[in-house]
């Protein structure tokens, strides 16, 4: 038989671990601050080493549903994307969601010295970083003969 003070307990614990575990995703969430604004900018294509296109872009990145998503709304004439990021406490993940008109995928991501970097496959990855006080890059790379080797890169500057 349970005693009342057991109950208590067992019900203390659960509210602090569910206390525990929002902190634990509003301090993963926060940490991608960095990425929040109205950013307006180039994106550019590489093939060989070298810049293959360019053209104007904008992207408009804000938390949504209480902070527990990031929203990432790319507009170019290259590219449309519409992503959703979250951090998963179960799993101590982040998640990377882009829409297109191709249709949506989900890659794992980590916070690393500061950046965001998502690896859709052991061969690909995209790196999000604040690179200077008003100014926010994303850059993506394929592991080629053991380098890893530009494919593209955004930089644009905060409209705020």
């Amino acid at each position: 038989m349970i005693h009342k003070s057991q109950y208590f307990l067992i019900a203390y614990l659960l509210l602090c671990s569910s206390i525990l575990a929002q902190n634990i995703k509003e301090e993963k969430m926060n940490d991608l601050s960095f990425m929040v604004g109205d950013w307006v900018g180039t994106s550019s294509v590489y093939k060989e080493g070298k810049i293959s296109k360019q053209v104007p872009a904008f992207q408009k990145i804000s938390y949504d549903i209480s902070k527990h998503i990031i929203v990432v709304e790319l507009h170019s004439s290259l590219l449309q994307l519409h992503t959703i990021i979250y951090y998963d406490e179960k799993d101590e993940q982040y998640y990377y969601y882009p829409f297109s008109k191709r249709g949506v995928s989900k890659s794992p991501a980590s916070y690393q010295d500061g950046k965001l970097v998502v690896q859709p496959n052991k061969n690909t990855r995209f790196i999000f970083s604040k690179t200077s006080e008003n100014t926010f890059q994303e850059y993506g790379e394929k592991l080629i003969d053991g380098t890893w080797v530009k494919t593209f890169e955004d930089n644009f500057e905060n409209t705020k």
